[in-house]
């Protein structure tokens, strides 16, 4: 996992959300304090550990670290589950599993919080497993800090407790084990509760999601198991053969007992809720992905299981076939015996399954290679500061619309240097905002009353009406673009045009690019 994230880590480009990080992290912690207020109070704790990060060295690789970091100690939590749950070579095959899954490799190279929030969800389980079967205090206390930070790391991982809480029942748990639980979950929604109040304040954040359909439910099982058609087919017959194994002895919790409720209980819950105010992305919920390859491996187990005894039966067979039968005077004596044999009987299928998630991992690999393009994120704010930096001059006005595309000149200011931005009222660290505040539409209307031309970085969807907005100043924009300029040469960069207008003149119009569908441009 830690090779597969370091790969390609340097994409020479961020997006959107990569950006926020890191500008946010970057600022002080008085000012991160005063953003929080306003928005991303999700995010809040992992900002503050940004900030430690950065300040050894600002850039696009240390930012990308941490989830490098994340990523690899969650494979290893999800391989000590393994042999914890099932044997050693289990836990080998599903340590594998997990770090060459490209859902997984996706978040490992992403300066955002998902996959410390998987890290955190997965060690949270392993504690949980090791309190059930210590029936310890102390064990629950350590399960409750742990999933306390990771709450705070991301609120909606609170979901892992639901899925928990069907793990103790599937595991016919008594009451001593239901306190401990109790107890912890009780905790950890108390320490929670401050960021759920600020959190629901700044819901307009996430307005822009829609209800989840089956369609992605189907999607995210894909993702978990595996996206290619070949890898897809064979783990959801091992995770299949994995569930025969839900009851174990009372109170004690079987491996499918923990990874079923893991891969199927927060996504469902997050699904459900969202049909009545939708909150789900599958990053939300990218911890119970470590469920996934905890199912197949315990599926492979038991097949491998089934081949052992065959080959078993077979050899004793053999020996009781009249002529192999040995005399009385040799049978009476036990042979000597050699560890090697069977060493070797159970190294054999331990490295066939690590050689079977090389073949995933050969099978998956063009996923993996596409994943490390720049364009196969959102966008890629290096590529539109590029195509901004052609065409600006020194001196030159620029618009930014809406007001997040004033994103590309924080992340990459290199090219608007001596640029000057209309619409800017206050930076964004000073006013406690992700992007700065901007000037009212008559203060706009009056910066624009004298200019020949504007620079404009703008949302190729909001210009051609695919989508509106509601804000005074973003309306103004365009209408003064709209009476009062004619639109000249351009540059596309994904979503993002970079676009010259000039005041009554006629310009001759470069070729219109194909339209995108539509999208959401919020966070």
């Amino acid at each position: 996992m830690l090779a597969l994230g370091l790969w390609g880590l340097d994409r020479s480009g961020m997006w959107r959300d990569e950006a926020v990080t890191f500008q946010v992290a970057r600022r002080t912690v008085p000012q991160i304090w005063r953003l929080l207020h306003g928005v991303d109070a999700v995010h809040g704790l992992y900002y503050l550990l940004m900030h430690a990060v950065l300040t050894v060295h600002p850039g696009e690789v240390v930012l990308r670290l941490p989830s490098v970091c994340a990523a690899a100690l969650t494979a290893g939590l999800v391989a000590a589950l393994g042999a914890r749950l099932v044997r050693p070579r289990a836990g080998l095959w599903a340590g594998l599993l997990y770090a060459v899954s490209p859902m997984a490799g996706h978040y490992a190279q992403e300066g955002r919080s998902y996959a410390l929030v998987a890290a955190g969800a997965t060690g949270a389980t392993l504690l949980f497993v090791r309190a059930v079967r210590a029936a310890r205090k102390s064990s629950w206390w350590a399960y409750g800090v742990v999933l306390g930070l990771t709450c705070w790391l991301h609120e909606f991982a609170v979901l892992l407790l639901l899925a928990h809480a069907l793990s103790l029942a599937l595991a016919r748990a008594g009451a001593r084990a239901w306190r401990g639980w109790g107890c912890a979950a009780v905790a950890v929604g108390a320490v929670l509760v401050p960021m759920v109040l600020v959190s629901r304040a700044q819901s307009a954040q996430v307005a822009w999601l829609r209800e989840p359909t089956w369609d992605t439910a189907a999607g995210l099982l894909r993702s978990c198991l595996g996206p290619t058609d070949g890898v897809y087919a064979v783990c959801l017959v091992l995770a299949a053969v994995g569930l025969t194994g839900m009851a174990g002895r009372r109170g004690e919790p079987t491996c499918a007992g923990v990874a079923l409720p893991l891969l199927v209980v927060p996504p469902a819950a997050l699904m459900l809720a969202s049909q009545v105010a939708p909150l789900y992305v599958d990053r939300y919920v990218l911890y119970a992905l470590s469920g996934a390859p905890l199912l197949v491996a315990a599926g492979a187990e038991r097949v491998a299981a089934a081949v052992d005894r065959r080959l078993a039966d077979g050899r004793r067979t053999r020996v009781a076939l009249p002529g192999h039968t040995a005399p009385a005077a040799l049978s009476s004596c036990p042979a000597p015996r050699s560890p090697r044999p069977s060493r070797l009987r159970a190294l054999g299928p331990a490295l066939a399954g690590a050689v079977a998630v090389l073949l995933a991992l050969t099978h998956q690999w063009p996923l993996l290679r596409d994943d490390r393009d720049p364009a196969r994120r959102p966008d890629d704010l290096a590529a539109v500061s590029r195509a901004a930096g052609r065409m600006l001059r020194p001196g030159g006005a620029v618009l930014f619309l809406p007001a997040q595309t004033r994103n590309v000149a924080l992340t990459y200011p290199g090219a608007f240097r001596g640029a000057r931005d209309l619409a800017l009222a206050g930076p964004a660290p000073a006013s406690g905002t992700l992007y700065g505040t901007e000037v009212g539409a008559a203060e706009l209307r009056r910066r624009t009353d004298r200019l020949e031309r504007v620079w404009v970085l703008a949302d190729r969807d909001l210009l051609a009406g695919r989508w509106r907005v509601n804000d005074a100043t973003e309306r103004a924009k365009l209408a003064v673009l709209a009476h009062d300029f004619v639109p000249g040469p351009e540059r596309v960069r994904g979503d993002v045009t970079v676009r010259l207008y000039v005041r009554g003149a006629a310009v001759t119009r470069s070729p219109a690019p194909p339209t995108a569908p539509p999208r959401p441009v919020p966070r």
